[in-house]
């Protein structure tokens, strides 16, 4: 009897830090002789052409968007749509269940297994119905992972429902108590209304999460070997695979990965390059950047460039600005007047996506602001540049305790999605960054040396790389002998 063909159905959460690495996961597979499909809505299939030039043999699954009164005609992806906005969209394409499946059964060679995002656990019961194994894919790294699944199993609540400041303790190795306002707002919601139908959704795909087969998640041992263990023992089986950071294909072989593949931006890649190029010194430019989705108020935008202003650092600043769903645009995202002009020369400002990796890695760039969003972490560590944490919500909480308190290779500079950081202070740790930073620095570029040793020929997450193709293959041909 021949063997059968592993062939994996890829499920990406549309928003860019979940897509874009388990599109780079899917790559990752394909080379390895998977058989490959990624279901997309469509105004997300373009997020998917510069893996499929690169890789054609990956297949695509386009399904109609399932649309939500809460979601404005037209929209598709998180990053138009406010912060709460990712939980109506993960109710909404629960609704791809019964197109899914008929797929499946009208498939003549079907996927014999699912990886779905984090926030799709409902996939799981999917394949469960399919009797094929699903694995969840987690684009958070292992302790922000450990923090979420300990909420949704153990389900803590505050004493007092009135207080935000209250800390709630978790059973999770070297974490600290989080005080309820820096929790996952996702948990938030359901453990202020249990009841509400959105909330008891998201609980359900949590634990479609938690039951599934197996865990891939966008990691390295030699960073967070802690929470890979304590993830074994938390899931109560061995099938957890850490394999970042997840890199691009990218046809120069240097991993910096196309500047495209993120959306429109107001500078070309090419330019920014010319301008980093003309900067003397290493080390002397900070980049500011707050992912795809946090939107700065006008009161934080005037705070950060002023703050920058004052600190006399070169910087590049990428800057978001409202989406559709932002109900009164006008006080978010505005960059005060006459910013640009007082700072040419010495700051650059990219109005929509920026090519991350790129900057990140140019030998001018010293500092990192950020809000620490997992992808930036390890774009970050990626680059062996230091980091001054700014985190707004989600996971970041914990992984800036990560990034300050267990790796040491950043400090804060503020918290909060509705904090309005002191420009004076602020000023002082940008200026800190370039001027000082050394052990920083040096703790970070020893990190960039694991993570890099990782996915080489050898290192650790290039294995667990191999052992996931091999093990879905084993799978496969387990089920076609059934």
């Amino acid at each position: 009897m021949s063997q059968e063909k592993a062939h994996i159905l890829i499920f990406p959460y549309p928003a860019q830090g979940h897509m874009l690495p388990l599109l780079d996961l899917a790559h990752q597979l394909s080379i390895r002789g998977l058989d490959i499909t990624i279901l997309v809505t469509p105004k997300n299939l373009p997020l998917l052409n510069p893996l499929l030039c690169r890789d054609p043999s990956i297949q695509t699954l386009v399904l109609p968007f399932p649309s939500h009164p809460s979601i404005p005609p037209g929209v598709e992806n998180v990053k138009d749509l406010p912060v709460g906005g990712f939980r109506t969209m993960m109710y909404t394409l629960r609704n791809l269940h019964n197109p899914l499946k008929e797929w499946f059964k009208n498939h003549v060679s079907p996927p014999t297994a699912i990886i779905f995002d984090m926030f799709l656990g409902s996939a799981n019961r999917l394949a469960d119905e399919l009797s094929i194994p699903g694995y969840v894919f987690s684009p958070s790294g292992g302790l922000a992972l450990s923090v979420i699944y300990s909420l949704w199993r153990h389900m803590p609540k505050r004493k007092d429902p009135s207080s935000d400041e209250e800390n709630v303790p978790l059973p999770v190795p070297n974490c600290p108590s989080y005080p309820w306002w820096q929790l996952s707002p996702v948990y938030r919601s359901f453990a202020d209304n249990e009841t509400d139908l959105i909330s008891k959704t998201i609980k359900e795909n949590l634990d479609g999460d938690m039951a599934s087969f197996g865990l891939v998640i966008n990691s390295v041992s030699e960073l967070e070997g802690v929470y890979m263990d304590h993830l074994k023992d938390f899931l109560g089986h061995p099938r957890v695979w850490s394999v970042g950071p997840v890199l691009p294909p990218s046809a120069s072989g240097d991993a910096s990965g196309p500047a495209e593949r993120g959306g429109a931006s107001s500078i070309s890649a090419s330019e920014i390059l010319t301008w980093l190029d003309q900067i003397e010194e290493d080390h002397s430019v900070i980049y500011v950047c707050f992912g795809s989705q946090a939107v700065l108020t006008n009161e934080q935008m005037e705070a950060l460039t002023l703050g920058l202003e004052k600190s006399g650092a070169k910087f590049i600043l990428s800057v978001k600005g409202a989406t559709q769903g932002h109900e009164e645009s006008e006080k978010y995202g505005l960059i005060p007047p006459g910013f640009e002009e007082r700072v040419a020369g010495r700051g650059l400002v990219i109005k929509g996506w920026a090519p991350q990796v790129l900057i990140l890695r140019h030998s001018a760039v010293g500092a990192f602001l950020t809000h620490c969003g997992w992808n930036s972490v390890l774009e970050g560590i990626g680059a062996g540049v230091p980091m001054l944490a700014w985190p707004m919500g989600a996971d970041q909480y914990s992984n800036a305790t990560l990034i300050v308190n267990e790796l040491e290779v950043g400090v804060r500079a503020c918290e909060g999605d509705e904090n309005v950081p002191d420009s004076d202070e602020l000023a002082g740790v940008l200026a800190k960054a370039i001027c000082g930073f050394q052990e920083e620095r040096k703790r970070a570029k020893e990190l960039q040396k694991a993570a890099f040793d990782a996915v080489q020929e050898g290192g650790s997450s290039f294995k667990n790389l191999d052992n996931l193709a091999l093990h879905f293959s084993e799978e496969a041909s387990k089920r076609q002998s059934c």
